[in-house]
């Protein structure tokens, strides 16, 4: 049963899953019980992923990916969820569904755009290697030099937004880079946007899709030619970034 929400806006939580029937009830568990609207978007998972997520959470929707990879999965669950507010949060376990409260306080209070970091005061993580580390802090100050952004942690995937700005950000990209391109048109379209610090933790079961090496270059060409393209736009359609 929801409980009585703290806000007037309604939420809609989009989760992509493959394979994570063995994740979804740590998951779930963390998940408020005020949210309105929890959207499953199955990238045709072998496993029990729908059945396991219906039976935890009567009322679920359920979307089924048309294509492959993380990006296209949000693209289609934002275009399925019903709510004034958009929080996306990961299916294996690393993203804590208790922190939601702290994303939608941000966008009540007055931001666009709510960006997790795990490397703002009060954030953390017990799963990014060194290696992952580096690579996210280069990305990081690459995009903040070419855009004007404060960002302290690009490639995080704990996120959240109203709903009606889904068009400014005009997402279309299919992987790991999601979370980047939606930094990197958020800050472009002149969005309000706070970070908010959050805890990642491990993976509880399963293993990652995530290889360092070949979506960190993926994220690297998705900044270059996002610059590229905001080069060649008018300089009367540009507007400025505007981080808290």
């Amino acid at each position: 049963m929801k409980n009585s929400a703290p806000f007037t806006a309604s939420v809609s939580v989009v989760v992509p899953a493959m394979n994570e029937a063995a994740n979804l009830p740590h998951v779930f568990a963390t998940l408020p019980g005020w949210i309105d609207e929890v959207v499953l978007v199955d990238g045709n998972s072998t496993d029990d992923t729908v059945a396991v997520a219906r039976a935890l959470r009567p009322g679920l929707r359920v979307v089924t990916q048309s294509r492959r990879g993380k990006g296209n999965a949000l693209i289609e669950g934002f275009a399925a969820a019903t709510g004034d507010v958009i929080v996306m949060i990961d299916a294996d376990g690393s993203t804590d569904g208790r922190e939601i409260a702290s994303f939608v306080t941000a966008l009540v209070e007055g931001a666009d755009f709510a960006k997790g970091s795990r490397y703002a005061a009060g954030g953390g993580s017990d799963d990014i290697s060194p290696l992952r580390s580096l690579g996210n802090r280069l990305l990081t100050l690459a995009t903040n030099r070419l855009y004007g952004t404060r960002y302290t942690d690009l490639c995080y995937g704990y996120n959240a937004f109203w709903a009606c700005h889904l068009d400014a950000l005009a997402l279309d990209c299919d992987g790991f880079e999601i979370e980047t391109l939606m930094n990197i048109r958020a800050a472009r379209a002149g969005l309000v946007i706070r970070e908010v610090p959050s805890h990642e933790r491990s993976r509880i079961h399963g293993v990652s899709n995530l290889h360092a090496v070949r979506d960190g270059l993926r994220v690297l060409r998705t900044i270059l030619r996002e610059r590229v393209r905001r080069t060649a736009e008018p300089v009367a359609a540009r507007r400025e970034p505007a981080t808290a």
